[in-house]
């Protein structure tokens, strides 16, 4: 039998308070929490941490996915990208500036398309969006 977890996406607006909310529906018995990172949330949705147990079956409910999809979009990813042109020596600016360099063609992905891009990763999660 599947586990059932819903995101509530309006109390999503920017990278903090998407990770915020993985953390209040993931990371509720743990006594610290998923930093602000995509590997992160992607080694998190394998289990062994958190809520997820394993490879086992997920049913994730996503509401106000269509509302997230333009919070977490193209502008917040250039600012995303730009905020780590920063710390060059902390982040391969060449890589940054091709991701940003796509955004701009419109052929780059948003930060929530790559969020979307490893839920799908995770084959045993099926995320359901109610309200798209």
């Amino acid at each position: 039998m599947a586990k059932t977890f819903t995101i509530d996406g309006s109390n999503i607006h920017d990278i903090p308070s998407f990770y915020e909310e993985i953390n209040r529906v993931f990371m509720p018995e743990e006594d610290w929490k998923l930093g602000e990172s995509l590997d992160a949330l992607s080694d998190m949705l394998y289990g062994g941490y958190g809520e997820i147990e394993g490879n086992q079956e997920v049913h994730l409910i996503w509401k106000d996915f269509e509302k997230n999809r333009t919070d977490l979009g193209g502008e917040l990813t250039r600012n995303y990208y730009r905020s780590k042109l920063k710390y060059p020596s902390a982040f391969n600016a060449r890589f940054i500036k091709q991701k940003l360099a796509e955004l701009e063609k419109g052929t780059g992905r948003t930060y929530f398309e790559i969020i979307q891009e490893i839920i799908r990763e995770h084959k045993n999660i099926k995320l359901i969006t109610p309200d798209s």
